[in-house]
């Protein structure tokens, strides 16, 4: 389990620094009190100094749809083991991180909500992503069809006031009865409205995109396919300017070429990586528990026992990184953006985190040659297992 130690006092130089400029090949990062106090190139302030041989210094990775890691999901109410799930993604590079429970009764997933609201007031998490309950039996995935249920009014206020402003997103299928009216009430809630789990045409998302909903969950996965005949989810959403779309990087649940098609025609400025992680990411094979349904995990896939659905992955944000630059085609610079910048933005914590640049917090991610990560630093302090 990582631990943190105190915010540090240090230059980080000799690193080929990103920033929101570009690349700064002999660059570096002056911390001060947890936060970024200036970024440069050649001459470096007076103080302590860290030499980074030669390595990335990229920001911190923030991940808007993960479930879990460390062996632990974050279903738990206890705050010590989703704490342990947060802290086993943070040493792969993700500071900060939204916390995605997947489909529950609405008592219970209230109760889930309330539970973790307070580790997101803690500054543990960033944040609540619902993904469920309001989705599409033909579509569910990992989710039990028997919970799955319309998005009405009174369930959605039931979570939103379980989590006391705390829920960041909700992953709904438009085509559900009230469902473009779900969408515009969690817009006008600040809630971003996702799109997922969904058996749509395109028409019918169209009316859902003009209510708010900005999000695509997992784009490909969880939704009818593209054809060429009939667009669909996949269709719609990517092409819409409006729309910024999650894709899993893991290269099971995406083949290298739609990643790079998919991120090639939404630009940066719309795509982001997501890790979909559970409990099993950072620990191993074995059969887990997600919401309710036995997950066996082999050679690194999670799938549900005695089928061939696709149940999460044990994604971690650097590798998805590191997929995305070597397999996908994707810039070090557009990893970048996909990892830290544009999520960060969507959520609201641009003038946080996301971006190398003074008065940030300093969240900050060294990698080597092989975009592996060397060391992590999360508010000023370094990360250590």
């Amino acid at each position: 389990m990582s631990t943190w130690g105190g915010p540090v006092d240090v230059t980080l130089t000799g690193g080929r620094v990103v920033t929101p400029d570009g690349v700064l090949d002999q660059g570096w990062v002056a911390v001060r009190d947890g936060l970024i106090a200036a970024v440069g190139e050649g001459a470096h302030p007076d103080g302590p100094t860290t030499d980074l041989g030669g390595g990335w210094v990229v920001p911190g990775f923030v991940d808007i749809h993960c479930h879990g890691g460390g062996g632990e999901a974050f279903t738990s109410a206890d705050p010590d083991r989703v704490s342990k799930a947060a802290n086993a993604h943070r040493k792969h590079g993700t500071t900060t991180l939204l916390a995605s429970l997947v489909s529950r009764p609405i008592p219970e997933l209230a109760g889930q909500v309330s539970a973790l609201s307070e580790l997101v007031r803690d500054g543990v998490l960033a944040g609540i992503h619902l993904e469920g309950p309001f989705l599409s039996a033909a579509r569910c995935g990992a989710h039990d069809p028997a919970i799955l249920c319309p998005p009405d009014r009174r369930s959605i206020d039931r979570l939103l006031d379980a989590g006391g402003g705390t829920v960041k997103m909700i992953t709904v299928a438009p085509e559900l009865d009230h469902g473009v009216d779900a969408v515009r009430h969690l817009v006008d809630n600040d809630v971003l409205a996702a799109i997922g789990h969904t058996d749509a045409t395109e028409a019918q998302i169209r009316p859902a995109v003009e209510a708010g909903a900005s999000v695509a969950t997992h784009l490909f996965n969880g939704m009818r396919p593209l054809h060429h005949r009939e667009p669909g989810p996949i269709g719609a959403l990517l092409d819409d300017e409006r729309v910024t779309v999650e894709l899993i990087c893991d290269l099971v649940h995406l083949h290298p070429t739609a990643v790079r098609l998919a991120a090639r025609h939404a630009g940066p400025n719309r795509t982001v990586l997501v890790t979909d992680a559970i409990a099993a990411a950072g620990v191993g094979d074995g059969v887990y528990d997600v919401g309710g349904l036995e997950v066996r995990v082999v050679d690194g896939v999670p799938t549900l026992a005695g089928g061939a659905s696709l149940a999460g992955s044990t994604l971690t944000m650097d590798a998805a990184f590191r997929n995305a630059v070597t397999s996908c085609g994707l810039t070090v610079v557009e990893a970048v953006h996909a990892t830290a910048t544009r999520p960060a933005r969507l959520l609201g914590l641009e003038h946080r985190t996301g971006r190398l640049e003074a008065g940030l917090s300093a969240d900050v991610v060294v990698l080597d040659a092989d975009l592996r990560p060397r060391e992590v630093m999360s508010r000023g302090a370094w990360v250590k297992d």
